[in-house]
């Protein structure tokens, strides 16, 4: 018998990749979502953003001083009748970061996000070099991956750049010390620093429906102006849905809605009810509008 006759008939041969297949390592993917943070933090436009969002805990914080330097309160009332947890912050400059959460929450921190996830896609493609990322083995869904990912990051630097400014900016202007909840009960500054943490995570998460849905707004343009304006415009619009008593119906399904339930968690025991609430819609539009970008961005014709 043969030497070719004696070969294991048994072993299967290796398969052959098919035509225009390619492997994709981890590795690969993990350097696609660095180069798109690199990316994003590097550019004027977030770096701008982020000292924005910085100053705003500042301004809140120099503007009561100033107003409580003569010991007048709050809001002018002779009972520091300002608006929620402005009034403690004379007492406690841990509020501060309640505070500016809350004052930038509804406006700056929403726009902020609203430009980084708008710009996302249409930039590159305003650019030309959306074409050029997509020869790359990663291939269209990674990228969106990717760049939804990106925008994440962002939603979390952007609160903590809030957070940890007021921080400081309230140890430096007010006394700190024993926190005390909307219950009217007292915990230590230990235990009330993990409450401001725990908020700025909830404050954070609740961006994710927004940047989701600016992600699909970018899939749907190549003008990166047009997309950013389009989802700070859908940002505002629908917040003014949210006050209009005559549209009740709807509040609960508007992304916003439940957005400042992070205050609940200032109470004690914790309540959960609505920043629960808050978290699933969040997941909701995340997965509709995640889904709808990925469709459209899939099936997009990319020439230039």
């Amino acid at each position: 018998m043969s030497r070719v006759e004696n070969v294991n008939t048994d072993v299967a041969p290796a398969p052959v990749p098919a035509a225009g297949a390619r492997a994709v390592s981890p590795l690969w993917t993990l350097g696609l979502l660095r180069s798109e943070l690199v990316t994003t933090f590097r550019r004027w436009r977030t770096l701008a953003l982020l000292g924005v969002l910085a100053a705003v805990p500042v301004l809140i914080g120099i503007a009561i001083k100033i107003e409580t330097s003569d010991g007048g309160s709050v809001g002018g009332g002779p009972e520091g009748g300002g608006p929620a947890f402005l009034t403690q912050i004379t007492n406690n400059g841990l509020f501060l970061v309640f505070a500016a959460l809350a004052a930038t929450l509804p406006v700056f921190l929403p726009m902020a996000v609203g430009v980084i996830a708008g710009d996302a896609v249409a930039g590159e493609a305003n650019a030309g070099t959306l074409r050029y990322l997509l020869v790359a083995p990663a291939g269209r869904t990674r990228l969106l991956l990717a760049k939804y990912a990106a925008t994440l990051v962002f939603c979390l630097a952007a609160t903590l750049a809030v957070a940890v400014s007021a921080l400081l900016v309230g140890a430096l202007l007010f006394p700190l010390g024993d926190v005390t909840t909307i219950s009217g009960t007292s915990i230590s500054f230990g235990d009330g620093l993990i409450r401001a943490v725990l908020i700025a995570l909830v404050v954070a998460a609740s961006l994710i429906g927004l940047a989701a849905l600016g992600l699909f707004v970018s899939t749907l343009t190549n003008s990166g102006i047009a997309a950013m304006a389009t989802t700070v415009g859908l940002v505002i619009t629908v917040q003014i849905l949210d006050t209009i008593p005559q549209l009740h119906g709807i509040h609960p399904y508007l992304f916003p809605h439940y957005w400042l339930s992070f205050a609940d968690l200032l109470r004690e025991p914790f309540y959960w009810d609505d920043v629960l609430k808050n978290l699933g819609l969040q997941g909701v539009y995340a997965a509709v509008f995640g889904s709808a970008a990925w469709a459209r961005f899939t099936a997009k014709d990319i020439s230039a």
